[in-house]
């Protein structure tokens, strides 16, 4: 699905069946260095089954135009302006949409639902940590090397079963997919992303503040985001419930596909 949003070409994967605004929408928002495919399983499972489905590329990421947006914040407006635009959730039919996001884009969908709770019925957190502390070692990467940056990603970020195989999907390579696909975002982006999430620093606030129930979903071996930083955060939200799944590091969708889906699906469906 294509469309305009601030004079740029937006793109939004949904699931291989057409979007229609009357049926309860669920938003996947990726993170950083990412775009709609890392949602493949879960996004198509929603679409066959009763949902309309947005897997979001964000701008300057994926097949969305533009440079990359520069804060959670903006990025959180960004959303909400998909939102208005396609009419999910309008004021005549609010609070049918659940915000789905991963790493940077849990960081989007927990500011999107503090700025705007009128559509928001619920969020999914996935892989996520308030504040989302990002070394200065791996800024500096990011900035000035950008593979070696991407390399050190991709060993904090699968669990050991995962960086010596583990895909659920024979003869398919966890690091060697998860790199290609940071590769094919345009040079910049990774620092800008990496500073985004850095730079949030009312998380807890969101939190706090947050109208609708939250779902958060964290892996035992998880290097980037501490499920110790998920279970914190959660203590901060007053209707919540959290899941953690033995043996998966920050690479969630692509270590354990099918429990990230039932966990989704026990909490949307």
């Amino acid at each position: 699905m294509e469309l305009e949003l601030n004079g740029q070409q937006a793109y939004a994967y949904t699931g291989g069946k057409p979007f229609d605004a009357a049926l309860p929408c669920v938003v996947f928002i990726h993170g950083a260095q990412n775009d709609h495919s890392v949602w493949g399983l879960q996004s198509r499972w929603f679409a066959h089954h009763g949902f309309a489905v947005l897997a979001v590329d964000l701008p300057g990421h994926g097949r969305s135009a533009g440079a990359p947006l520069p804060s959670i914040e903006a990025l959180a407006d960004w959303i909400e302006l998909l939102l208005e635009k396609v009419g999910a959730g309008d004021t005549a039919t609010p609070g049918k949409v659940t915000l789905v996001g991963h790493s940077m884009g849990s960081l989007t969908a927990l500011e999107c639902a503090a700025r705007h709770p009128v559509r928001i019925a619920r969020i999914a957190l996935v892989g996520t940590a308030v504040p989302m502390p990002v070394s200065d070692a791996l800024l500096g990467a990011a900035r000035d090397n950008e593979s070696k940056a991407i390399s050190m990603i991709n060993a904090w970020s699968h669990s050991p079963r995962g960086t010596i195989g583990g895909n659920t999907v024979p003869g398919m390579w966890l690091l060697g997919a998860a790199r290609r696909l940071a590769e094919r975002q345009p040079p910049g982006v990774l620092h800008n992303d990496l500073a985004a999430c850095n730079a949030y620093t009312h998380g807890m606030e969101a939190a706090a503040a947050l109208a609708c129930p939250a779902l958060i979903i964290s892996g035992s071996r998880d290097m980037m985001t501490h499920p110790k930083a998920a279970a914190k955060l959660a203590a901060a939200i007053r209707d919540v419930r959290s899941v953690s799944l033995d043996g998966a590091g920050h690479d969630l969708m692509a270590e354990q596909p099918d429990a990230v889906l039932d966990a989704l699906r026990g909490f949307i469906a």
